[in-house]
């Protein structure tokens, strides 16, 4: 539910569902003895008339944790798209997150195999940058120049030393 508007979502894909584990894995091997913690498809409560089910988020204020949900803002927030929602977190979530301050968002497309990552800057989330798996064919095409530039991994914007490599989001992906 956005600004009291109701959407219904399709059941995510077995790949969806994987990536999902991975990236959930990946954060919580990460966050064990942190204090910010990742949470998989839990209630977030961002006000009375907007509550969204990200598919993975990190929360670093423990006082928004209750037992119905998250009732605050994210500090990361995770959403694998799929070809019946990818508008939906393009648009209607990506505003929502944005207005409500969330500090990073992710949008993870399993069929390119890319990640995009917008962080808050002055109240706007920014596209910070675009990390993809290169199939052969693309990379047998760029000369080294261009090889040397692809980026293997993402800067998790919480921490100076949190870096989640491509290869472990998309394990297990065909």
């Amino acid at each position: 539910m956005i600004d009291n508007q109701t959407y219904m979502m399709a059941r995510p894909s077995m790949e969806h569902a994987q990536i999902q584990s991975n990236i959930h894995g990946i954060f919580k091997n990460y966050l064990k003895g942190k204090r910010c913690r990742p949470f998989t498809d839990g209630d977030v409560f961002l006000d009375d008339d907007t509550n969204v089910v990200p598919d993975v988020m990190i929360i670093c204020n423990p006082e928004i944790i209750k037992k119905r949900g998250i009732f605050g803002t994210p500090d990361l927030i995770v959403e694998i798209a799929s070809p019946s929602t990818v508008r939906f977190d393009r648009f209607e979530k990506f505003a929502a997150y944005e207005k409500y301050g969330v500090k990073e968002y992710w949008i993870v497309n399993p069929a390119s195999k890319s990640v995009e990552v917008y962080l808050l800057k002055e109240g706007k989330l920014i596209l910070d940058e675009i990390y993809n798996i290169y199939p052969d064919y693309e990379l047998d095409r760029l000369n080294e120049r261009q090889k040397a530039l692809i980026k293997h991994e993402i800067k998790v914007s919480l921490y100076d030393d949190f870096y989640v490599k491509l290869d472990d989001i998309f394990e297990y992906i065909d």
